[in-house]
This record gives structure tokens, sequence and C-alpha cells, in this order.
């Protein structure tokens, strides 16, 4: 049985929750007579509190403390409680909150679950691992918190179908943490592609990782008390292993029970992505994924049903910086990355470029400020929660052609690998009790 979530009350929705504050707030100036700052009535450029957003942030470290920064910029957001295993951690992102919103303005939780039964939190930034992702991101959902989750979202092909469902179900606002669709030079080459001048389409090209499985343990050292390092819930769905200090400190990446993907995830969780965002193929995936001998790579071929093809690499970029993708169409191609430079095949195209990106590609700048908006307004960000699922699934079916060392087809309809037992195995992943969703 999946974990109990709390049930959802019906003052978590912000706009019944700011009607309530305001309602008691009037009642409160009618039978005292009070000077009301301006600041809280929202004047001189502040944000009321009934107005703001509440933000609770779950297993904010490197990745998640430089969003975390960017959300505390939102004149409308306030951040009120943290929750994670480490006692140090929730020490250090606490003074981050009260810096900005001031002393005794966060909570810190151990527990997570204690953080999403607060019906005063509207929303949660996850940043966690990669085997929490999915799980705090369901259960949030269900609880009535609007998410933004860090990629990879989930760590198994199954594991983001389920999630993808849940934020349907519940109807929450889902913001995947692949910000680069809201970076102008990632766009910009979209739009070459979308404006037909590159031609028609026939290859693309996405930036990973070396790709990295790992199945061994780590030496056994002696468990922390749990006040300090929480190992039973740092490990959560996560099949048991003797404590070791360096998994809890970055250390589990490339390990089979804690990675998504081989590592594959880490940059392509974003790179698939503006590939099938480039070729208008959100809602699909390629059908087959192949392995391909290119030197000292651990490249991928994967081919869509019109033949299109995406190619998964390492090796070969120009320097644009990281995260870089190319497209490839019959009349020229564009490459661009992080640093926001792009290179073109000829002038033509080079005349059709704007300024170099004045956001570099790592910046969730305009990323976090689109999910608060959607937050308010209910629309789908960029990268919702079916984008998303498009994107990952794609990524999770590349890593198990990998893995497996050979060319898999996939069903796109059931997102499965029919008469394939292998492929269909690491579909999914053992999760202990109680995390079974």
């Amino acid at each position: 049985m999946a974990p109990a979530a709390p049930t959802p009350d019906p003052s978590i929705d912000p706009g019944r929750r700011r009607f309530l504050q305001a309602t008691a707030a009037a009642s409160t100036l009618f039978a005292v007579p009070t000077i009301i700052p301006a600041k809280a009535l929202g004047r001189d450029g502040a944000v009321a509190p009934s107005e703001r957003i509440t933000l609770g942030g779950i297993g904010i470290r490197h990745r998640g403390g430089y969003v975390l920064d960017f959300m505390l910029q939102q004149p409308d957001v306030q951040f009120v409680a943290v929750a994670d295993v480490r006692a140090d951690r929730r020490q250090a992102v606490k003074e981050i909150g009260e810096k900005h919103h001031g002393p005794g303005t966060c909570d810190t939780y151990r527990d997570f679950r204690e953080l999403l039964e607060r019906p005063d939190i509207d929303t949660v930034l996850i940043a966690t691992g990669d085997r929490w992702h999915a799980p705090i991101s369901m259960l949030a959902a269900q609880a009535g918190k609007d998410v933004y989750s860090e990629k990879p979202c989930a760590i198994s092909i199954e594991l983001t179908r389920r999630l993808a469902e849940t934020i349907r179900s519940t109807g929450r606002i889902f913001q995947a943490g692949t910000q680069r669709r809201n970076v102008s030079n990632f766009r910009d080459a979209a739009e070459l592609v979308w404006s037909g001048k590159l031609g028609r389409i026939r290859t693309v090209h996405a930036s990973i990782y070396e790709l990295v499985d790992r199945h061994d343990w780590l030496p056994e050292q002696p468990v922390p008390d749990p006040n300090e390092i929480d190992w039973e819930m740092w490990l959560g769905p996560a099949p048991w292993r003797p404590f070791n200090r360096s998994y809890v400190d970055g250390g589990w990446r490339g390990f089979h029970d804690f990675d998504s993907g081989a590592k594959l995830l880490d940059w392509g969780a974003h790179t698939v992505d503006l590939c099938q965002w480039a070729l208008r193929a959100d809602g699909t995936l390629p059908l087959t994924y192949e392995p391909i001998d290119l030197p000292n790579d651990n490249a991928i071929e994967c081919t869509y049903a019109d033949g299109t093809r995406l190619i998964l690499r390492r090796n070969g970029w120009l320097g644009l910086g990281t995260c870089p993708v190319r497209y490839e169409g019959d009349d020229g191609w564009v490459e661009t990355g992080d640093s926001g430079r792009t290179q073109v095949s000829n002038d033509t195209l080079r005349a059709e470029l704007p300024p170099p990106s004045p956001d570099p590609g790592i910046s969730p700048r305009l990323h976090v400020r689109e999910f608060f908006d959607c937050v308010r307004t209910r629309r789908q960000p960029a990268c919702n929660a079916d984008v998303m699922r498009s994107s990952h699934v794609a990524c999770h079916a590349a890593a198990s052609a990998w893995i497996l060392g050979r060319k898999l087809t996939i069903d796109p309809a059931t997102e499965s690998f029919p008469n394939d037992p292998a492929a269909e195995a690491l579909v999914r992943r053992p999760m202990r009790e109680p995390w079974i969703f």
C-alpha cells in the first residue's frame, strides 16, 4: 500500500485561504482601531501577506539552493518551511530563508510529511535525490500542493507515468526543473526549426553525460544519530544498504538503486526535452533505441515513427557551453548551449539570430516566475507533467537500451516493451515499505 497521504483540506486553496485571512483581518480592524503599515497592505511595491504564495522546500542543497535563491527573489513568495533528513541542511536553509523574511519565519522538519500536512503551504520545491522526486511530488499533489520538482522527476518509466497521472487527477500545477524552455537562446534555436528555415529536420542531437550503472555497495560506516542524519528516511523507497557518508554527500550518483537511468537523465532530461520541443513531439516519443559505436562515447540512436533520428552523445560539440543541442535539416543546422551563444550553418541563418541570451542555460529565473504565475492563473506551465512524461520516458528507454547493450522497441501507447522481459524489468524499480506506490 502507498503511505497514507494527508487528507486534503479545502483551506489549502490559496484563494480560499486569502479570503479567510482577509475576513479575519477585517473583523480585527472593525473591533480595534489600528494603524496598519503600508507594507502589510501591499503598498510601496510590497505584496500584502494575504496575497503571497507560501513555499516549502524539501531536500534543498546544491541545485535546490540555487533555485530557491531565485524563488526568494519573487516579491509575492513567502518561504515558510524546510524539510531535510540532515540537521545541518535544515539549519542552513532556515538561515537562508530568514535572511530574506526575518527571524522565526521558517520552520524545520526532519520528516517531509509534516511539512506537507500544513494547510498554510501552497507550493513546494522538491530538490532531493532522484529516488525521492516522484514519491514526494505525488504525496505533495495529494496534499493539495503545487509542485516544482528538480529533475530527473522520476527514477523509472512506471513512476514517470504514475507521477503524471497523479498530477492530472489532483489538478495541481507541476513544473519540472527543465528550465531551458524558458531560456531565450534555446527558444531561438527551436524557432529556426519551427519557421522551416532549416528545411525538413532529419536529425536532432542531445548531449548526455558519461553513463554509469553501478550495483556495488560502498563500505559500511557507523549509522549516525537520526536527528543528525536520518539514514532510513534518506534511503526512503530505495533498497536498503549500509550507511556510508559519501552517499549522503552526493556520492550516490551512478548507483543503480539511487540514480535515474545510468545518469543519462542528468543532462538528458534537459536536452531530450529540448529536442522533443523543437520537433513539436510532446506527447509522443521515439519508437526504437539502439546503442551506436562512436569513439570514446556512449551514444544512443533513437528513431521516431516518421524516421527522424534523435542522437544522444557526449562528444563532438562546438563548445557552446553545457547541455548543448543541435538540430539538422535539409537546408541547414543550428547548435546552442548554456553559454547563450548559438552557431548556425550559413550567413542567411546567422542574420536571423538575436543577440546571445542574457541568462545562462542553468538559470531558472524565468522558469520559476512562470511556475508561480501558473499557480495563480491555473494555466499549464512550459514543463508540465505531461511534457515531462514523454521526454522522461524517452530518456529511460534510451538508458535501458544502453544498459542491455542492444536495440529496444517501445510501445508508445503502453510505455512498455512487449515480449522483452529484460527490458520490461527496467520499466519499474523495487520500492521499500511504506513507500510503495
